[in-house]
């Protein structure tokens, strides 16, 4: 049975309905994601399930037991703030230790507690400082131990790398992963940054205007998009989707891509063809990671269907160990990601690879997968 449950979860404020239906169930010592734009209502989810926010309609149960109705400080959930909420009048082990001590634990237990978290936490040295003393990573780590220090059954953590710089975001994301692996607590975070989402996740639940458009394993939500939203939200570069119809050559399903000035790309559909049998004549929107288009050397070698291809290549960008590429196709702009030694000049051709096994099909009207 799932652990964390929310079943058919409506959010409204006034007339607006913030949240459309959520269910999403999770098991115990899970890492999930909730991931969107601004404005998604992603937030809106966490405080629902911490009890900060009142629950319209729905359900949430967290291991078998509705919550709904309980103060949050009876559903034995610890939350981190983006803004660390930190008291500043206190040293970094008081911080710590004050949610233990309005509980009344005794002192030789709260002390074990902030040295035993602090040592995970490599703070240590920090406990008799006060939170001006601290820079905006040591001050997470200081939100995180006070979240730590409880040993509750859930952890929320609502954007608490947004603060950082960018070196100091991946490093904490380190030690988050890090934490949850040693630990094995059930963990809900909320984040608008997708790498974030990719590289923590064991499940990830993506949102839009309140609708839960997607929930899987990263790899699924990376790999197999159910529409053009997540497909286009997740990844960096996004997943290149260009306008293509389909047609049938010679036995074959291919789709074919407009050039400007030249003649069309036509791409051979490989295992998605008997997919796309009922898609004959029909414009659809081709999705194509950036990695799965490579140089021809650089193409997997335990692809079933690769399309060579000459294309114009309109902007070279060196990345140290990549180098993307690109070209225009359907009239849009497509991203290739080659090897960092690829022999690939601006204003000049030169051959593409499609990798079509990672390929992906959706119908511009509805923005639906079909393939």
């Amino acid at each position: 049975m799932a652990f964390l449950e929310i079943d058919h979860l409506v959010k409204r404020f006034g007339s607006t309905e913030v949240l459309k239906g959520i269910d999403i169930s999770v098991d115990e010592g899970a890492f999930l994601v909730l991931v969107g734009p601004s404005g998604c209502g992603k937030s809106t989810l966490l405080s629902m399930i911490a009890g900060l926010d009142t629950i319209t309609s729905g359900e949430v149960r967290i291991g078998g037991r509705r919550v709904n109705e309980l103060h949050p400080s009876k559903r034995d959930i610890a939350m981190v703030f983006q803004s660390y909420a930190l008291y500043p009048n206190m040293t970094v082990a008081e911080n710590i230790a004050f949610g233990l001590e309005m509980r009344g634990v005794a002192k030789s237990e709260r002390e074990a507690a902030v040295a035993r978290v602090s040592e995970m936490l490599q703070i240590g040295h920090l406990l008799k400082r006060k939170p001006s003393q601290l820079s905006g990573g040591q001050r997470q780590r200081v939100a995180m131990g006070r979240a730590l220090v409880r040993d509750p059954q859930v952890f929320l953590f609502d954007e608490p790398l947004s603060n950082l710089d960018a070196k100091l975001r991946v490093d904490m994301r380190t030690e988050i992963k890090r934490l949850h692996e040693r630990m094995g607590t059930t963990i809900v975070y909320v984040t608008h940054d997708q790498i974030e989402a990719m590289t923590l996740a064991t499940q990830i639940a993506v949102l839009r205007d309140g609708v839960l458009q997607q929930f899987g394993t990263p790899a699924e939500i990376y790999n197999n998009p159910v529409n053009v939203f997540v497909a286009d939200f997740m990844g960096s570069p996004s997943m290149n989707l260009v306008p293509a119809k389909v047609r049938e050559e010679n036995g074959r399903t291919v789709v074919a891509l407009a050039r400007t000035g030249e003649a069309e790309l036509t791409l051979d559909t490989g295992a998605a063809a008997q997919k796309l049998a009922g898609q004959i004549g029909r414009e659809v929107l081709l999705g194509v990671r950036p990695e799965a288009i490579t140089d021809a050397d650089g193409a997997d070698r335990n692809a079933r269907t690769v399309v060579d291809a000459e294309c114009h290549v309109d902007v070279v960008e060196p990345a140290g160990s990549d180098t993307f590429v690109v070209t225009s196709l359907g009239g849009k702009h497509v991203i290739a990601r080659m090897r960092s030694d690829a022999a690939v000049r601006a204003k000049e051709r030169a051959r593409f690879a499609f990798n079509m096994d990672k390929a992906v099909y959706f119908d511009p009207a509805t923005e639906k997968r079909v393939a």
